[in-house]
């Protein structure tokens, strides 16, 4: 073990109460989790029910609830509420994701918590914030909707919802930002905040480049299998034995290279190809005549000669292709997890370096209520 390994992490004696479930709330548990919080999981009797889910959201639960403690609690009770309320009381940060209304039905929303914890940083996980929306039920797909980007994704008349939890996750992650926020602002000022994060806002986020070019330009922006390309040679090829390639070429520089590398001089020479202005005059053209080209290419050896030269590349990889990723293995990006069936399986971890270090795994995924002895036993001792 290196000194670097056992450095302490920069969350280290910070304790958060997580009162969450499937994606959003749970991403900002793990994030405080890897650098270094104790988080605990406080879940229903039997369990959470993301543990069950079936099909696309079988993977939600193993993928974000890493490095966290579970509680089981029946909130619902007199009793569990109690024992919430002490637990919070000795915790510096409490998550929900639950619907509108709920954690304040029971007490334990920040307004009531904050009058005789004024130290709590409370983070709630919603659809809206506050406004005309707040009380509708929102998910991933509802706010990819209404949020302008299910517009640009599909083809023009067919919204098309992203392949993944965008919102949910991002969503999360400003959860997280809010936190590290306030834990800063309460070394100054001694007092907590409640931080509320949003899956609409945070979908308009992602679409806020969309709206500054209608600003600008005064027209509605075509989605993106519609759109106009800045760039000449940027799409997607078809190589031999049905493989397929994304090529991009975004200098009159890179365009030479390429030509060069195809043995297309023609397509070089042409007064009429010089700038990529011009070359995106005839986008279309240019584009089959450079398929023509390409089809014949193993994506191999393509590959190869593409990356000797620079010029970005990718080949267009499934998620399950991912986990034997080269470059993801050799930066650490993949790591093993003990899971709570006492299995093992490769978690894709933060997505960052800090000090030459990667946030890793830290402990077992915990089984349904594996820490409750563990975490309620504290309460019998004075709370610090």
């Amino acid at each position: 073990m290196t000194e670097d390994d056992q450095r302490p992490l920069p969350l280290a004696g910070i304790r958060v109460l997580e009162f969450t479930h499937m994606v959003m709330g749970p991403t900002c548990g793990m994030i405080l989790a890897d650098l270094g919080a104790e988080v605990i999981k406080i879940e229903p009797p039997g369990g959470d029910k993301t543990r069950r889910l079936p099909g696309l959201g079988i993977g939600f639960f193993r993928s974000f609830n890493r490095n966290k403690k579970s509680v089981v609690l029946d909130i619902q009770s007199e009793a569990g509420r109690a024992t919430a309320k002490e637990l919070i009381a000795a915790s510096d940060v409490v998550l929900e994701n639950f619907r509108p209304g709920l954690m304040s039905g029971l007490g334990l929303d920040y307004e009531s918590l904050s009058t005789t914890q004024p130290g709590l940083i409370y983070v709630s996980h919603k659809g809206f914030l506050p406004g005309p929306y707040e009380h509708r039920t929102a998910l991933d797909e509802v706010v990819q909707m209404m949020g302008g980007l299910s517009y640009m994704t599909g083809p023009k008349g067919r919204p098309l919802r992203a392949g993944t939890s965008v919102n949910d996750i991002m969503g999360g992650m400003f959860g997280a930002i809010g936190v590290l926020a306030a834990l800063r602002e309460r070394e100054a000022t001694g007092r907590g905040q409640e931080v509320q994060s949003a899956l609409f806002e945070n979908c308009v986020f992602l679409s806020a480049q969309h709206m500054q070019q209608f600003s600008m330009t005064g027209e509605p922006p075509p989605p993106m299998p519609s759109r106009v390309s800045a760039w000449s040679v940027y799409d997607v090829f078809g190589l031999k034995d049905g493989e397929q390639l994304f090529i991009g070429a975004v200098s009159d520089k890179q365009y030479l290279t390429l030509c060069r590398l195809l043995e297309r001089p023609d397509l070089a020479a042409d007064p009429a190809l010089q700038t990529n202005a011009q070359r995106v005059a005839v986008r279309p053209q240019l584009l089959e005549q450079l398929g023509e080209s390409l089809k014949t290419r193993e994506i191999g050896e393509l590959s190869a000669a593409l990356e000797a030269v620079g010029l970005p590349y990718a080949p267009i990889m499934r998620p399950e292709q991912l986990l034997d990723d080269p470059h993801l293995r050799a930066s650490g990006g993949l790591a093993p997890m003990q899971t709570e069936d006492g299995g093992c399986t490769d978690v894709v971890l933060l997505p960052l370096l800090m000090g030459g270090r990667r946030p890793g795994v830290r402990m077992p995924l915990p089984g349904i209520g594996q820490h409750t002895d563990e975490i309620l036993a504290r309460l019998k001792a004075p709370i610090a």
